[in-house]
């Protein structure tokens, strides 16, 4: 199945990848380096030099890469902090709808007076969702809050937008609104890393933020080699 992914950080750190191809794809918004192989791409949102910050990703460059390269079905894997108690670090969800308030929505329509209904399609979750259990159990319907970053939000922040959604986050509502601008069909997979900052008692920092990511490596890296079989 051609399918193409879209992950972070946590993919520098995997060996899955090691082996596939690397391509650098020209777009009209700069060039994207990706890693293919067969049927898959992939693409590390923050780049594989030095890892840009979130509110400095080329989103609409990495988009277009994979619209150039012919995909249409697109699974994003992302970070994402709880805010709900009942949604520990560790648990596995896909976002159905999504709040990006916080900033403008990204888009490719610059000249244009035009736009694209938002929209999450996960056309491919059910399937994923059924083949990946019982090793992998995911929440699915839940709501993504973006948030702009680099820095993590307040905890005064926090207690504002927790009656908003489920998890926030700081990229996927810009992807989200790209793919659905160009036809492409983006489905929603996310790890929690973390309590938003104030949940449960939590003081979050980078330094914490990085120790919580690598408690969840080995997990992401099996769900990568299990979701290439399914795809395969």
């Amino acid at each position: 199945m051609k399918v193409a992914f879209i992950s972070g950080t946590s993919i520098m750190n995997s060996p899955l990848f090691s082996s596939w191809e690397s391509r650098t794809v020209d777009t009209q918004y700069g060039a994207v380096t990706c890693k293919v192989r067969r049927d898959h791409a992939l693409i590390n949102r923050h780049g594989y030099g030095f890892p840009l910050p979130p509110h400095s990703i080329n989103h609409r460059a990495n988009i277009r890469a994979l619209a150039v390269l012919g995909y249409r079905d697109i699974v994003s894997l992302n970070s994402v902090g709880s805010l709900k108690p009942e949604l520990l670090p560790g648990t596995l969800v896909s976002c159905g709808d999504y709040v990006g308030l916080q900033q403008g929505p990204a888009t490719f329509f610059d000249a244009e007076f035009k736009g694209a209904a938002p929209v999450i399609s996960n056309n491919l979750i059910p399937m994923l969702v059924g083949k990946l259990a019982p090793e992998f159990q995911i929440q699915t319907g839940k709501v993504y809050v973006q948030m702009r970053g680099p820095r993590f939000e307040t905890k005064a922040e926090i207690r504002v937008v927790k009656g908003w959604g489920d998890v926030v986050g700081m990229t996927a509502a810009h992807e989200a609104d790209l793919c659905a601008e160009i036809g492409l069909r983006y489905n929603s997979l996310a790890i929690i890393d973390n309590y938003a900052n104030g949940l449960e008692g939590t003081e979050i920092d980078f330094d914490k933020f990085k120790d919580l990511v690598k408690t969840n490596q080995e997990k992401v890296n099996r769900l990568f080699a299990r979701m290439l079989e399914i795809l395969d």
